[in-house]
């Protein structure tokens, strides 16, 4: 599948890069990345990296803006995305032909090729991994791809904590070291926290309820939200902050927006995305997500996550 990918972008002159709603390191780090590696790579052709910006990620790359006309004729590929809902930016239909680049649980098989890797910690591992298997096609990484792919892994990983960390992740991210790019710079942007988002995870800590099976929960609405001058993809970046809990076996956030509540669902052993799918949301076994449009479903969330906890007990 990696050589029928690279004979795509050998193919085409013009590649339309897409990636999820509501974007993380990953998302930016393997579209971005893959871009680069294709410029450096063909300097002739034309790349670009489109969607929603998300302005709490700005550090790692600045989308093109382009007309529904570039679109013609056009190769579209689609990272770090599982279904076809969540692709950023709806035009992505517009292309010649499209490939799926991810590792999440194929339950959406969309797309002319499909490339999906459950066993990889993110796509932008996938990305490295696509450049070493076309070394030998001519495929070339720049420093900046480096660094976008780097901060991808570091992302996806919880910074290597994670158990989708492999020796094959320890092994891509130690060659991506190995690039010209300023580590400590990328990790001081990637982890600095705003005082009112510091202050939010206080509240965090101090108010969340953990059952004696080992399921926890938060919920933040939107005055709370409003009462601490944080927006919903910033309280997003707090999920993980219930992970050094004691006793702790999966948890739920539930934050507020203006027209639903984002479920994030973390779990240390439980397979919890299950439970996303049930509410048309989807995931990797130890972290997934969903939607609900209100408080009712979502305590019928948190009462799903804890009959999962008590099972495996």
């Amino acid at each position: 599948m990696k050589k029928q990918i690279i004979q795509k972008i050998k193919e085409y002159e013009t590649i339309i890069i897409h990636r999820h709603v509501r974007p993380d390191p990953d998302a930016y780090g393997s579209q971005g990345g893959l871009a680069e590696m294709i410029r450096a790579s063909f300097p002739h052709k034309r790349v670009y990296t489109v969607g929603k910006e998300e302005p709490t990620l700005n550090y790692l790359r600045k989308l093109d803006v382009i007309s529904d006309e570039a679109y013609e004729g056009a190769l579209v590929i689609v990272c770090d995305t599982a279904n076809q809902d969540r692709i950023c930016d709806n035009r992505y239909k517009f292309g010649k032909e499209w490939i799926k680049i991810d590792h999440h649980p194929n339950e959406d098989p969309y797309g002319d090729l499909l490339w999906v890797d459950t066993s990889a910690s993110s796509v932008s591992e996938m990305i490295y991994d696509l450049f070493k298997s076309g070394i030998e096609d001519g495929l070339k990484l720049n420093d900046e791809g480096a660094r976008l792919l780097f901060a991808g892994i570091v992302g996806d990983t919880g910074r290597f904590l994670y158990p989708s960390t492999t020796m094959r992740t320890m092994e891509y991210a130690g060659e991506l070291l190995q690039f010209d790019f300023d580590r400590n710079e990328l990790f001081n942007r990637m982890y600095e926290t705003e005082e009112k988002v510091l202050k939010l995870q206080g509240y965090i800590l101090q108010t969340f309820r953990l059952a004696p099976n080992g399921a926890a929960s938060v919920t933040l609405k939107k005055e709370l939200l409003d009462e601490y001058g944080v927006v919903p993809s910033e309280a997003s970046l707090l999920v993980s902050t219930l992970g050094s809990v004691k006793g702790i076996k999966a948890w739920v956030f539930f934050i507020e927006e203006e027209d639903q509540i984002r479920v994030r669902l973390r779990s240390k052993k439980p397979v919890i995305n299950e439970i996303a799918k049930k509410y048309k949301g989807g995931g990797h076994p130890l972290a997934a997500g969903a939607s609900v449009y209100s408080w009712e479903e979502a305590e019928e969330v948190a009462a799903d996550l804890e009959a999962l906890c008590m099972e495996s007990m």
